[in-house]
């Protein structure tokens, strides 16, 4: 049986469908899957601590920034901290196979942003990224990619 995890937050409810269909898919084409979700948004609301999260994960951030251009200025991060920091807790930064970015292509720099900056703090991959709540060849595109990043870890 094979197992993923799944980090993400979702503020407007456009990652959670994306996560959502995202499992759905990966749980079609393999049945024996097994995925654990963690909502950090969740997390926080209940108030829990964080945890360390000792095995592979993908992480998925939506893009909020404070305005801006994306190029000098308007690339702090704002509303999804609370990813960052569950990343940055322990060692789980070192378990998290990539990151999987979400935005909106009108705001040009800053689309998905805040993935390229995840990628860059914690010298993890972008996986890949979707506008919105993404399409169906978006899911498609994301779960082979996710389970490239799983294959990768078992050979």
């Amino acid at each position: 049986m094979q197992e993923m995890t799944f980090v993400y937050i979702s503020l407007s409810g456009n990652t959670e469908s994306f996560v959502s269909r995202l499992q759905t898919y990966l749980l079609i084409q393999n049945p024996s899957l097994t995925i654990h979700l963690i909502d950090i948004k969740s997390l926080v609301k209940e108030e829990q601590d964080f945890f360390f999260l000792n095995k592979p994960y993908v992480t998925f951030v939506p893009t909020y920034l404070e305005g801006g251009n994306g190029i000098d200025n308007g690339d702090v991060e704002i509303l999804t901290t609370d990813v960052r920091d569950f990343m940055a807790y322990g060692e789980n930064a070192f378990y998290c196979l990539g990151v999987v970015g979400s935005g909106n292509r009108n705001f040009n720099h800053q689309y998905c942003l805040t993935a390229q900056q995840y990628s860059q703090q914690f010298s993890i991959p972008v996986l890949d990224t979707f506008e919105m709540r993404g399409m169906q060849n978006d899911v498609e595109r994301i779960a082979h990619k996710i389970l490239e990043a799983y294959a990768a870890i078992h050979e």
